[in-house]
Parts: C-alpha cells; sequence; structure tokens
C-alpha cells in the first residue's frame, strides 16, 4: 500500500493530508499566523462562577471567556485505563489561574478549560499536578503493560501523574526517563513564564499540526512525504533525520508548477468534502448534514435496486454505508454526536451485523468512538472525541446573500481554489492573469492577504489583475492569461497587492 503524507503551508493555513494509494483518509487544517488553541495554556481571571452551573467563565484573552466545570476531576483522562483523582480549587471572582484549554471554541460556544494541566511528549503524557497513572488501551500485551506501569511509577513525584502513550510501548526506560525530564522542564518554564505575564497570555503553546502529526500521527511504512513549502520542508526535514524509522530520502520538496493537490489528484477529492453528498460504489448515497448540536447521515439506496429480495439489497447498501460512514468521519474530522438513520431492515440480525460492521470499521480511528445499539427505526447514534476543527469549517462558511440561512464555500477555499488556476495560467507561460471574481470575495482576499506569499515569492514577476462583480456568486470566477504590455482592463480593475 502506498502511503503518502502532504504538507503545504498556503493562503494563510498549514494543511496536512494523508493518503492511501491515491485515495484520502485525513485532511487537517490550522491557521498558519496564530495556530490552534487546543492544548494551550493561559494565564486567565475567573470572570464569574456559577454555582447552579458547578462551572466558573474564565477570561483567557479570547474573543469569549472560556467555560470551566469544577467537578470534572479526573474526568478528562477517563479515556486511559488507569487510577487517581485531581484536586479541585474553591474559585472566586477576581482569582488567577492556569488553564489548559481542552476542548477549541466552537460556533457560539467559548472553548472548555481546565485547571489539570498536561504536557504532550511523544510516548508520556506529563499531568504535574493531578494525580493519576495511566495507560493507553491501545497497548495490549500484559507484561509491557504492567512494565510501564512500574517504570511511570517511579519516575513520577508525589502529586504528579503521567499516562503512557501507545508509542510507550517500543520505548525504553533511558528514553521515558529523558522525556519525563525534558517535560518537567517544560511545565517549570511555564510557570516561570505565568510570574510576569499579564491576564490572556498565552504561556504554554501546544505544538503546531505539522510538528504534532510528525510527532503522533506518522505510522509504519510511510512512503513518501511531499511539502509544498520551502520553509516547511527544512522543517520537516530536520524532524525526519531524528527519526530512524523515516530518513531524510522519503522526504521531497514539490516544486512543480501546478498546485501540489492537483498534480497528486486530490483536488477532487477535497472538493468532495464541501459536498453534503457522498456516494457509495453501488451507486446509493449517503447524506451528510450538520447542526448545532449533532450530525445526522442519512443512507439512500439511491440506483441501487440489487439482484436478490428487498431485504437483502438494503442490508448490502447498509453494510457499504457503515464501512464509508467510518472513513468519512475521520476524514471531514467529525466530533460529537453522530445520528445515523440506516435504510429500514426486519431481520433483526441484519441490524445487529450493520451495527457490528460499524464498530469494527470505526475501532481503526485514532479519535474514540462509542456506538450505540440500533434501535428498531434503524437508527443508531455514536459518538467520536472531538480532536481539532472539523473539516467543513475550513471549507465552507455562512453565506453573505441569505444572511446565514445556508453555507457557501469559505474564503480560504476560494481563495486555494484561484491560487490553483493562476498556478495553471502561469504553467501554460503567460506572464499576465485577469481574475473575474465576485466583489466581496476580492475585498477579503485583499483584507486577508491570502496570496502575500506567493506575491513575493513565486509571482514575483508576474501580474495579476482583479476585477470585482458585483452579480457573480461566491463560487463563480475566471481566470485567463494575457501576454500583452498594455492591458484594456475596465476602471474597476485591482492589482493583487
Amino acid at each position: 500500500m502506498r502511503k503518502e503524507w502532504f504538507f503545504d503551508r498556503v493562503c494563510g493555513e498549514q494543511i496536512v493530508i494523508y493518503a492511501e494509494d491515491g485515495k484520502l483518509v485525513e485532511v487537517e487544517g490550522e491557521d498558519a499566523r496564530h495556530g490552534a488553541v487546543l492544548g494551550n495554556i493561559y494565564k486567565g481571571k475567573v470572570a464569574n462562577v456559577v454555582p447552579g452551573m458547578q462551572a466558573a467563565f474564565i477570561n483567557c484573552g479570547l474573543k469569549r471567556n472560556c467555560y470551566l466545570p469544577l467537578d470534572e476531576g479526573a474526568a478528562r483522562f477517563a479515556s486511559y485505563d488507569g487510577s487517581g483523582n485531581a484536586s479541585v480549587r474553591d474559585l472566586q471572582e477576581g482569582d488567577e489561574v492556569l488553564v489548559q484549554v481542552v476542548k477549541a471554541p466552537r460556533g457560539n460556544k467559548g472553548a472548555k478549560v481546565s485547571l489539570d494541566l498536561s504536557i504532550v511528549g511523544k510516548t508520556l503524557i506529563y499531568l504535574p499536578r493531578t494525580d493519576f497513572l495511566g495507560i493507553s488501551r491501545k497497548i495490549c500485551d500484559p507484561d509491557i503493560r504492567t512494565a510501564l506501569l512500574k517504570e511511570a511509577e517511579r519516575l513520577r513525584l508525589p502529586g504528579e501523574g503521567f499516562i503512557l502513550r501507545t508509542a510507550a510501548a517500543n520505548a525504553t526506560k533511558r528514553h521515558l526517563k529523558t522525556e519525563c525530564e525534558y517535560l518537567r522542564r517544560l511545565y517549570r518554564s511555564t510557570l516561570e513564564a505565568a510570574v510576569t505575564a499579564p491576564v490572556g497570555t498565552a504561556v504554554y503553546r501546544e505544538a503546531d499540526l505539522p510538528f504534532k502529526v510528525m510527532r503522533d500521527s506518522l505510522g509504519d511504512g510511510v512512503t513518501k512525504l511531499y511539502v509544498g513549502n520551502k520553509e516547511l520542508y527544512e522543517r520537516i526535514l530536520t524532524l525526519a533525520r531524528m527519526r530512524a524509522d523515516l530518513g531524510e530520502k522519503r522526504v521531497v520538496h514539490y516544486t512543480g508548477a501546478v498546485s501540489m493537490y492537483k498534480q497528486f489528484g486530490l483536488s477532487e477529492q477535497i472538493h468532495a468534502l464541501s459536498q453534503p453528498m457522498v456516494r457509495l460504489e453501488n451507486g446509493a448515497y449517503l447524506m451528510i448534514d450538520r447542526t448545532e448540536a449533532m450530525t445526522v447521515i442519512d443512507v439512500n439506496t439511491g440506483k441501487f435496486t440489487g439482484e436478490n429480495d428487498l431485504e437483502s439489497t438494503v442490508f448490502e447498501t447498509n453494510i457499504l454505508a457503515a464501512r464509508e460512514i467510518a472513513r468519512q468521519v475521520r476524514l471531514r474530522n467529525v466530533g460529537g454526536i453522530v445520528a445515523v438513520d440506516f435504510i429500514d431492515m426486519t431481520e433483526e440480525e441484519h441490524r445487529t451485523a450493520v451495527s457490528e460492521e460499524l464498530e469494527r470499521a470505526l475501532s481503526s480511528d485514532r479519535s474514540k468512538c462509542r456506538v450505540l445499539p440500533m434501535n428498531d427505526l434503524c437508527v443508531t447514534l455514536f459518538t467520536r472525541k472531538r480532536t481539532n476543527r472539523e473539516i467543513s469549517t475550513l471549507l465552507l462558511q455562512p453565506c453573505r446573500r441569505c444572511g446565514g440561512r445556508g453555507e457557501t464555500l469559505s474564503d480560504f477555499y476560494m481563495a486555494l481554489l484561484i491560487r490553483s488556476a493562476l498556478l495553471d495560467c502561469f504553467a501554460e507561460g503567460y506572464r499576465s492573469a485577469i481574475v473575474e471574481l465576485n466583489a466581496e470575495l476580492l475585498k477579503a482576499l485583499l483584507s486577508d492577504r491570502y496570496f502575500r506569499a506567493d506575491v513575493m515569492g513565486v509571482w514575483r514577476e508576474k501580474r495579476i489583475y482583479l476585477i470585482p462583480h458585483d452579480d457573480l456568486l461566491q463560487e463563480d470566477f475566471t481566470v485567463r492569461g494575457d501576454d500583452a504590455d498594455t492591458l484594456t482592463l475596465p476602471d474597476n480593475a485591482q492589482l493583487l497587492y
């Protein structure tokens, strides 16, 4: 199997894609300028305490105050096998506290934070003030589990804890000790920074997306790592040299004239993630709809009529759907509650088999999933741990024309599409390009400076003119090349930067 990773820094975003035999498996994005807030530790101030909710709201300098549950204890570590507890503090309005973001802000909701701080390494998660010792459930060998827990117990000091990650199964005692000391130093430097830092300061920042992927996600048998950005390539190369199982020979700096995603056949697959409909190989399809509370997936037979009786046709479709649903929630990074409306089946053994297939397909997901039994209406609920943002928030945004009742392709994704078209245009040898596009989109492209790196780099000798149109939809644009020394353009044409 061909296992390929694609890293890029483009239009203000860091993008990481994983594909197997050319088929998308994972897509993640992160703001290259500000990074993600998940995992960051902030010096905050208690804005107010709400006893009826057993919660406090903390000013961390983010757009909205953060939500801090006061009765959570060590519940956030319950996904690991282990024992221990966390201390809960009595807070009062005006108190200054160190809190860590454990759930990123979403929609109109602020971030969820915790007083139980953790610092993540490759093999250990260090819990500086939580009396908890845990181990990954993916480490199954009982002898290895016992040995690792004994070593972690030996390493920890009174009042602190560790979680042994899956990678710890192959770590030596020396490596565990070295990483333990390194994580302690990171925590001490965080405390030192917090002494003089003003409220709202991030005194510790979690590693950015490319580093986290190199640390946590690269499995065995990686074929190639393609990197589209020169600066990012140098960084990935340095990290690859530190891994005996990888090495620098597998890291490739992509310098092609056309978009890297187009070159490797990923563009159309990425675009499909912005669409609610997913076709199955037999002609059936899924409809994926996001709501504020959950994601709803509807299974439909579509053009598939089967060859035998109706029950067999429906069962076959539902089995295929279960596999594709597991792939789609991982690919789109869907988190929270997912409700699946399978096609009605009359036989109990078929309902059981479809539930088991869904659970089996979800078992390979790195994010924890919990599947509930299918009910008589053939509706199944499952939960998937929310990690980073859903890919839909990167590709879609509320429609400007309908007041947010619908969605359109996001400004970022439109910038990505226009950039790809411009690369194609310049690959044909043109010196100038003329882009006709939606007027509101033009304003967003200029104000957010999506193409700043390209204009200062590969497009230094090119001329790009933007012509706004009030009657064009967000998704509609054209790009044409021109080599004339003098161009005839409308008065409202603007030179890109």
